[in-house]
């Protein structure tokens, strides 16, 4: 008789055991569409409790090795970090990392600007991820060919050693613009060798978007009429084409603005009579005073 029929094991068993599910419905709850990304998740953490269940039976401990190192690209305000602090707390439930926290950081946090600045930075940085994730934002810009005195290839070469040599105890994601992380992987083979998982974050639809801004309105105790509805979509549909457009950090900024502007509405609103209703109402004029209809009308 086949040996391996002797062992055995209750998946789902060990799958409640993580509590992973209620960090993936968390996710589903926070995050508006990104589809595809929630799928990859949930893929990798499907794998990752496999290979645990594996590793706990002896099988394939060395050879099948689960590479943890990651990309996340895409336009900013896209989700990346929420998303990299959803994984840590995966990665920590299912036992690949110690303590399970997000350091967050960009060039300037690794690479000093004269010799012997950059190892000292990048190697307190690493200390303070150990046992957790360290999320590299942009992290093209640790690479500048073009300047020969530049230090970022240094602080290239520490993090190599460390994901290489420490990768039981640190997980690494870079992140960035699709097109910008390509060009920095195909310039850094060594560094393209240990990301093993790469997730595109794809740019929300202007109804996402929309969903997203109900939702942060919401969450403040504001609510939006119809019309205010309607004219906000007009404005993402426009400002989506200009530059600097940042998805639900840009959708967040105008609802900022937006309360702005009701407040300042409320304020000139002299001797009335203000109801709950008029403090939580966003009226279409609390929208179209960007000067993005403005200058439309011009």
């Amino acid at each position: 008789m086949d040996i391996y029929n002797y062992m055995s094991v209750n998946l789902q068993d060990e799958y409640n055991k993580t509590n992973i599910q209620g960090i993936i419905d968390q996710l589903e709850e926070d995050l508006v569409g990104l589809t595809p990304v929630k799928q990859r998740i949930k893929e990798i953490a499907a794998l990752l409790l496999v290979q645990r269940l594996r590793k706990n039976l002896g099988l394939g401990m060395d050879s099948a090795a689960v590479g943890l190192h990651m990309s996340f690209t895409g336009s900013p305000g896209t989700g990346k970090t929420e998303v990299a602090t959803r994984m840590a707390d995966i990665l920590f439930k299912l036992g690949y990392i110690r303590k399970g926290h997000l350091i967050t950081v960009t060039r300037d946090d690794l690479v000093g600007q004269y010799i012997g600045h950059t190892a000292p930075k990048t190697k307190e940085v690493l200390k303070r991820a150990m046992g957790g994730v360290l999320f590299i934002d942009e992290a093209y810009y640790l690479y500048k060919p073009d300047n020969e005195r530049d230090y970022g290839s240094e602080a290239i070469e520490i993090l190599l050693q460390v994901m290489e040599n420490q990768r039981d105890d640190l997980v690494v994601i870079f992140a960035g613009y699709k097109d910008r992380m390509d060009s920095f992987y195909e310039s850094n083979p060594g560094l393209s060798s240990r990301v093993a998982n790469h997730i595109d974050f794809p740019d929300y639809t202007p109804e996402e978007l929309i969903k997203i801004g109900r939702l942060i309105l919401e969450e403040q105790q504001y609510r939006m009429t119809a019309e205010a509805e309607a004219a906000l979509l007009s404005y993402v549909e426009k400002r989506s084409k200009l530059p600097l457009f940042a998805n639900a950090r840009t959708m967040s900024n105008a609802i900022d603005t937006a309360r702005m502007r009701h407040a300042n509405r409320m304020f000139n609103s002299g001797d009335a009579i203000l109801t709950k209703s008029d403090l939580v109402t966003i009226e279409v004029g609390d929208i179209t005073d960007s000067s993005l209809f403005t200058e439309l009308r011009e």
